[in-house]
């Protein structure tokens, strides 16, 4: 039951109302600026382990590597990060491993490194790296295709106008109207563009979160609220048995023999 109170009590970081959100603008912008920093992290990966193991032989490549595996797990932690403030989730807690790396913090920076090096958390980081370069041009092109289209519709009849008056252009001459033989004026037709694109743009913001939302889950953003919320359930199951104390008390008084008395707490 505590299980399934914390579960439920974990933050969902949905976006409601997307045309008045400003989370969903925000979000617009991490996926404009997700293009060109998904091809820097993946250029430093690259090249960070191409000069590790270019220097191999030499004592600078195995350092060097270490440290390329410190860069990609800072890279997603400040991926995470990211999401975390453009959705509004709480900061997650401070783990063990963090306090045990600020305990450590007095020995040899290599030392360190080595100690701290996990084999499973640096592969992820590297899936999670390369995922974000593939994500970031994939969600840049959809998100800029589908709130193109729609603003492109709502911007038509501002188009047409300025076009005929200082073109003398009719874009909608030929329109599909006129191929169905709809005598529509073009008041009437303006007022259908901007509707049609209203609803598409809305559709976009739609899908724009819906993106944030997938991105969510590729960088394991829940996983420290994941963890938060299975600890306590563990702890309650792991939980040594308290051991029951007898207390002795010297001052009592004496009823015959004197023995000790004891009381249990």
């Amino acid at each position: 039951m505590k299980a399934t109170e914390a579960t439920a009590k974990e933050p969902t970081g949905k976006v409601n109302w997307v045309l008045v959100n400003p989370k969903t603008y925000a979000t617009i912008l991490y996926l404009l600026l997700s293009l060109p920093l998904g091809i820097i992290y993946f250029t430093l990966a690259v090249t960070g382990f191409a000069l590790s193991i270019g220097l191999t032989p030499l004592f600078i490549g195995i350092p060097l590597f270490f440290g390329v595996a410190k860069l990609l797990n800072g890279i997603v932690n400040f991926e995470q990060s990211i999401i975390r403030q453009i959705l509004g989730l709480p900061t997650p807690p401070v783990s063990m491993y963090t306090y045990n790396q600020q305990s450590e913090a007095g020995r040899n920076w290599l030392m360190r490194m080595v100690r701290d090096f996990d084999g499973g958390l640096f592969i992820r980081n590297t899936l999670l790296v390369i995922l974000r370069f593939i994500t970031g041009i994939v969600f840049f092109v959809i998100m800029v295709t589908v709130i193109s289209l729609g603003l492109g519709f709502i911007a038509l009849p501002v188009v047409h106008i300025i076009l005929m008056n200082e073109m003398q252009l009719d874009i909608l001459e030929n329109s599909l109207f006129s191929y169905f033989h709809i005598d529509w004026t073009y008041n009437q037709q303006y007022l259908l563009y901007a509707g049609v694109g209203l609803v598409l743009f809305w559709a976009a913001l739609r899908v724009v979160n819906g993106l944030m939302q997938i991105q969510r889950r590729i960088m394991y953003v829940d996983e420290p609220y994941q963890r938060q919320s299975v600890l306590p359930v563990e702890a309650q199951i792991h939980a040594p048995a308290q051991p029951q104390y007898y207390e002795y008390h010297e001052n009592q008084p004496a009823q015959g023999m004197m023995q000790p008395v004891y009381r249990e707490l």
